[in-house]
């Protein structure tokens, strides 16, 4: 059983660790907890009581205060990120221990383990603000939604943001092979079809193949085409605790797993050539991911039918114009050793995803 009292504790500073301090003289509780925070990958401040000097109490970011110990830290500096922790369900007088100390959460064991393994891990992990995450899907095959997921990500990178670019598209031939780095060392999907409950986000990240300057989570080349749904939301929660910004190259077929990374997504970008059968078809796949993401907008490319422009094809698909798609020049011509997308700072298709990252960015940061 688990409870909240007033707020729950922040998240600690982007990058920043730190020890949770325990405090309690419950042999068989501390033993509870040192199990738990080893299981989130942590090293604790342990105390019987309040710690001297006070500092220990104010500067660490999570507290744990076992029932036995309330008594001792009543008098201690009120502060974010104290949970009373005990093992009586039927204790009803711990909400008043609680309030007394000033504690964020009341938390009883077994049952609330998980919840705390994972409080303790965004501790031992410094989480901060998760990671814009986009997601990029065609509203036709060859749309171009590859292409464009991956100079988003390249331009991320570029600008010093930590970028992670996620392949969902086991049928999409690998955006590590677009990127240029099949042969790169690291993970592919396969690696984390057992994954299950929390996954850690700095493990995940220094598993994983780094091209131009990003990390790339893609398929091998063997005959794995699905991870389960759970695999793909543990691996997606841990690649946004992070911080900076995920890229998700989405396929068109909608099945469980890609649900999960749509709950997870702040933005879609829905890409249409500026065709009418590209937004006829378009439109059934807008429908489609609009039940579970709420923010999509539409990226128009040309060339254009007859009577339509970027602002036309949004109109007819009820979406926001995200903008129009520019043609690189240089990934239209043939030949081996192509820079991936995104990659000439300069070019146009690299300026379109500055501005949108800008954009995007400060609507984040306002939200």
């Amino acid at each position: 059983m688990s409870g909240t009292v007033t707020h729950d504790p922040p998240p600690a500073a982007p990058g920043r660790q730190g020890r949770p301090l325990i405090v309690t003289e419950d042999t068989a509780l501390l033993d509870d907890l040192l199990r738990l925070c080893a299981a989130a990958g942590a090293t604790p401040e342990v105390h019987h009581g309040l710690p001297e000097p006070r500092a220990g109490w104010d500067t660490a970011p999570l507290v744990l205060v076992g029932d036995d110990a309330a008594h001792r830290v009543r008098g201690a500096t009120r502060r974010r990120g104290v949970v009373l922790v005990g093992r009586d369900q039927d204790d009803s007088g711990v909400w008043k221990r609680a309030v007394e100390i000033g504690a964020d959460h009341v938390l009883m064991l077994p049952d609330g383990e998980q919840w705390l393994v994972d409080r303790i891990a965004d501790v031992a992990e410094g989480v901060g603000r998760p990671a814009l995450t986009v997601g990029v899907i065609g509203g036709r095959g060859g749309a171009g939604a590859s292409t464009l997921a991956c100079a988003l990500a390249v331009t991320s990178a570029r600008e010093g943001l930590r970028t992670l670019l996620v392949d969902a598209d086991p049928l999409g031939g690998g955006l590590d092979v677009l990127l240029g780095g099949e042969s790169a060392e690291g993970l592919r999907w396969p690696a984390f079809a057992a994954s299950r409950g929390r996954v850690g986000g700095g493990a995940l990240e220094e598993s994983l193949p780094e091209l131009h300057a990003l990390r790339v989570l893609s398929w091998d080349r063997g005959d794995c085409v699905a991870v389960p749904p759970q695999a793909v939301r543990a691996v997606l929660a841990a690649a946004r605790r992070r911080g900076g910004t995920v890229v998700v190259d989405l396929p068109r077929r909608l099945d469980d797993g890609v649900a999960e990374v749509l709950a997870q997504l702040d933005i879609g970008l829905l890409v249409v050539p500026g065709e009418l059968r590209a937004v006829a078809a378009a439109g059934r796949v807008a429908s489609a991911v609009g039940m579970v993401l709420k923010d999509l907008r539409v990226a128009v490319r040309g060339p254009y039918a007859p009577g339509l422009d970027d602002r036309e094809v949004a109109r007819l698909l009820t979406l926001p114009l995200a903008g129009e798609v520019p043609v690189e020049p240089a990934l239209q011509r043939p030949g081996e050793g192509k820079a991936p997308p995104g990659s000439a700072a300069r070019g146009p298709l690299a300026r379109f995803c500055s501005q949108f990252w800008e954009h995007a960015l400060i609507e984040a940061g306002a939200a």
